[in-house]
């Protein structure tokens, strides 16, 4: 029997909660059981008591405001607990339309992927300015340079995992889950799809950052944080090597002066630039190696904690013929 599990992080949503229920779908092909889950991220309205008047069938609330993503997790690490086989995660303002769940679970139902992001197509929304529309299509295509994805919609939160994909989530970021958990994705090979979803007319302003230069900033950070966290050697190879490159060249213009021209001398505070950014550029890329030892520990603490997450909700460890890893 197939279980599918919704789960809504909210905050202050007892306006938008009740249409964002109603929306979603009560039966699906190939799914058995159909159950919601509220994260109430310590809102200050009456959002935990709607769902449950609602008939939510899970209610989680924080005794105080800890972000999207520990919500996020939170509803996850809940999900499974629960037994879901499938967990879709969408917003709490209705923002997308419930009805496309079906689309988004299919492919996991039919076992073609792992992880599946609804497309909004960001170029036909109509309550997002030019300038937004850009933005999210440049941090997208940064997103699938360093994760080796093709998801056009990074930033979408409207998406579906596979129980094993879930337990082999990490999320380590205090601001949003979304950019984070596709790289991760990407680079533990996950099969990740994307299926076009509609959206609903807009029923507030976005509360994820207080301003588009903060959003900017906190995802570029995001992108560069997690890429590192999985590439260490490839990032610090570049940028030491652009430090030491940079040395090297000031070192060759001494060089020219000393050899061919009288104003050597001069040029003394170049030579000494050059040394200490050769010196700077070289300790880079030790750091890089060594952060590269740290990465494959990394590596194995997160197959640690999997295998922690199945030995937990199964009451036992993996044995032979149970199935495979994602």
């Amino acid at each position: 029997m197939k279980k599918l599990i919704i789960q809504i992080p909210c905050l202050n949503e007892a306006s938008t909660l009740p249409a964002t229920l109603a929306d979603l779908p009560r039966s699906i092909p190939g799914i058995d059981v159909i159950e919601t889950l509220v994260i109430d991220d310590g809102s200050t309205d009456e959002t935990a008591a709607v769902a449950a008047a609602q008939g939510v069938t899970h209610v989680i609330r924080f005794r105080r405001h800890k972000g999207l993503a520990a919500a996020f997790v939170a509803g996850i690490d809940n999900c499974l607990a629960h037994g879901a086989d499938f967990i879709v995660n969408t917003d709490a303002d209705n923002q997308y339309a419930g009805r496309d769940i079906t689309k988004l679970v299919a492919p996991l139902v039919a076992g073609e992927a792992d992880i599946v992001i609804g497309d909004r197509n960001i170029r036909d929304l109509s309550h997002m300015s030019w300038h937004k529309k850009l933005l999210q299509r440049i941090g997208s295509w940064a997103v699938r340079q360093v994760s080796g994805t093709q998801v056009p919609d990074t930033t979408s939160g409207f998406r579906a995992y596979t129980r094993e994909a879930a337990l082999r989530m990490t999320v380590v970021s205090e601001f949003s889950y979304t950019l984070e958990s596709i790289i991760q994705a990407g680079k533990n090979r996950m099969a990740i799809a994307h299926v076009p979803v509609d959206t609903n007319p807009r029923t507030r302003p976005s509360r994820l950052f207080a301003s588009l230069r903060s959003y900017i900033q906190r995802s570029a950070a995001t992108i560069v944080r997690i890429y590192t966290m999985y590439e260490p050697l490839k990032v610090f190879t570049y940028v030491g090597s652009i430090v030491f490159l940079a040395g090297f060249a000031i070192s060759v213009r001494f060089l020219y002066y000393y050899l061919f021209t009288a104003d050597a001398a001069g040029k003394i505070q170049s030579l000494i630039l050059s040394a200490v950014l050769m010196i700077v550029g070289f300790q880079i890329l030790m750091i890089g190696l060594v952060a590269d030892a740290l990465s494959g520990t990394r590596k194995i603490l997160e197959d640690v904690l999997y295998r922690v997450r199945r030995m937990e909700l199964s009451g036992r460890p993996p044995r032979a013929g149970d199935p495979p890893d994602a």
